[in-house]
């Protein structure tokens, strides 16, 4: 199964696993599943890392090298991504998780998150 990763989770997955819960690392260790990163994720950890914040101080560029060298693929921002944002109802602000949203929805893959307002949304998307 192809699985989108939420930004948070990528950036435990990296650096703190230990903030993983178990359904979480069960479905990241399962070598039948595909794991996936947006685009969308690195732009958030470049912006938030600029703005100083302190859950974001990892250099993008290295954690987007980390991800590849561990069998994650990366899911470009398409315009139809882009577009599908426009049709989501309005349960979160956060433009980021919006775009990771729309991108699951339009690849039609799951998108894995620890964030209760995005487990929200229509489509596949699972609370771990």
């Amino acid at each position: 199964m192809k699985l989108l990763l939420d930004t948070h989770l990528l950036l435990w997955a990296a650096g703190q696993p230990e903030q993983l819960s178990s359904a979480a690392r069960t479905l990241l260790e399962d070598s039948h599943n595909e794991l996936l990163f947006s685009a969308a994720s690195l732009w958030e950890v470049a912006i938030k890392r600029g703005l100083n914040r302190p859950d974001f101080r990892v250099d993008p560029r290295l954690l987007r090298r980390g991800l590849l060298d561990n069998g994650y693929s990366e899911l470009p921002i398409t315009s139809n991504h882009a577009l599908a944002v426009d049709g989501l109802p309005a349960i979160h602000k956060d433009p980021f998780d919006r775009i990771l949203v729309a991108q699951s929805m339009v690849e039609g893959i799951a998108l894995l998150t620890s964030d209760p307002l995005v487990a929200l949304y229509p489509g596949h998307i699972r609370k771990v």
